[in-house]
């Protein structure tokens, strides 16, 4: 396997490692959960960068930069069918191909389509300035 699959829309596992965590001191990710590939930004020289963002069952509180999965887009992702899952955009994990303890080269579950995805991330990068992110690379 390789990790060319991991472009915007791919949908992988990844120990997820949200802001709160983070802040606590913690530095390893709870538990392996399904994460969105937001962007992927070349870097040639040291490997390239993915924004991810993660996928939950729990209900995120209006205040949030979310958007409710629709069955059809769970099917394409290869996530669960039967429970609400939510995709959180107000925060992500910033990581590095060939630099991490976290990405493997295995093939994604599967990948929103672009309808979907696409004016999710636009929207993404309107608020960029005011979202969270966890880097987890040098």
């Amino acid at each position: 396997m390789s990790y060319d699959d991991l472009t915007t829309g791919a949908v992988i596992r990844y120990p997820f490692l949200w802001a709160r965590e983070a802040d606590a001191g913690e530095t390893e990710g709870r538990k392996e959960r399904p994460a969105a590939v937001g962007f992927r930004i070349p870097r040639p020289d040291t490997g390239d960068i993915l924004l991810l963002f993660p996928i939950t069952t729990k209900e995120p509180a209006p205040s949030r930069f979310f958007a409710e999965i629709p069955l059809t887009e769970k099917r394409r992702a290869g996530l669960d069918t039967v429970s609400r899952l939510w995709l959180i955009l107000d925060e992500f994990n910033e990581d590095a191909i060939g630099g991490s303890f976290y990405l493997e080269p295995d093939p994604p579950l599967g990948r929103f389509s672009r309808a979907f995805f696409l004016p999710l991330m636009r929207q993404f990068i309107d608020r960029r300035a005011k979202l969270r992110s966890v880097r987890r690379h040098d």
